[in-house]
């Protein structure tokens, strides 16, 4: 492009400056966004090859802002922000660590062993509750009890296993647990 043209091309943002702000502006929703992508444009000027043709020189420094205004955008997007950094930093492990492995197992020891020192049907009921899901009828009408002996010996058994686990044990106001 020709010293002359890149002269034209200047004076021509000079004089639409306004227009083109105010165009950039409704095009892209920002001012200052309009004004960066603008200005760039200008510099951009100075890096124009000298065969190309200029026919409407408002239109191509229109359309070099418009470009220039998504390039940015577009590379806006491939950058991560301090907060997502510091959320990729901040990655909890969920693993155990060996001492809460230990442990677990130690408790999961001594549950077994409160569970073996439990009578038979009382041990059943809980099993049978707990880990089945079945209901107290179920569970009566399965071992040939009453609905109460069930629910006696469900709470021998729950009080018997936070005795030996001294672990509280939590009472539930209110009937059976809903179904899922």
């Amino acid at each position: 492009m020709a010293e002359t043209d890149r002269i034209r091309l200047r004076g021509q943002i000079v004089e639409s400056y306004d227009g083109l702000i105010r165009q950039l502006t409704r095009r892209l929703g920002s001012s200052d966004f309009a004004h960066e992508a603008l200005h760039e444009a200008f510099l951009r000027l100075e890096r124009v090859p000298e065969a190309t043709q200029v026919r409407s020189p408002t239109a191509y420094i229109f359309r070099t802002a418009i470009n220039i205004a998504k390039n940015r955008r577009k590379a806006q997007s491939y950058r991560v922000s301090a907060a997502e950094i510091d959320a990729l930093l901040d990655v909890r492990d969920d693993t155990p660590d060996p001492a809460r492995v230990v442990e677990a197992r130690s408790e999961i020891e001594a549950f077994k062993k409160a569970l073996a020192e439990l009578p038979e049907r009382p041990r059943e009921v809980l099993r049978r509750m707990s880990i089945e899901g079945k209901t107290a009828q179920q569970v009566a009408e399965e071992l040939n009890v009453s609905v109460r002996t069930v629910e006696v010996d469900l709470r021998e058994a729950l009080q018997h296993c936070a005795r030996s686990l001294h672990r509280p044990l939590f009472r539930r106001l209110g009937g059976p647990r809903p179904r899922s």
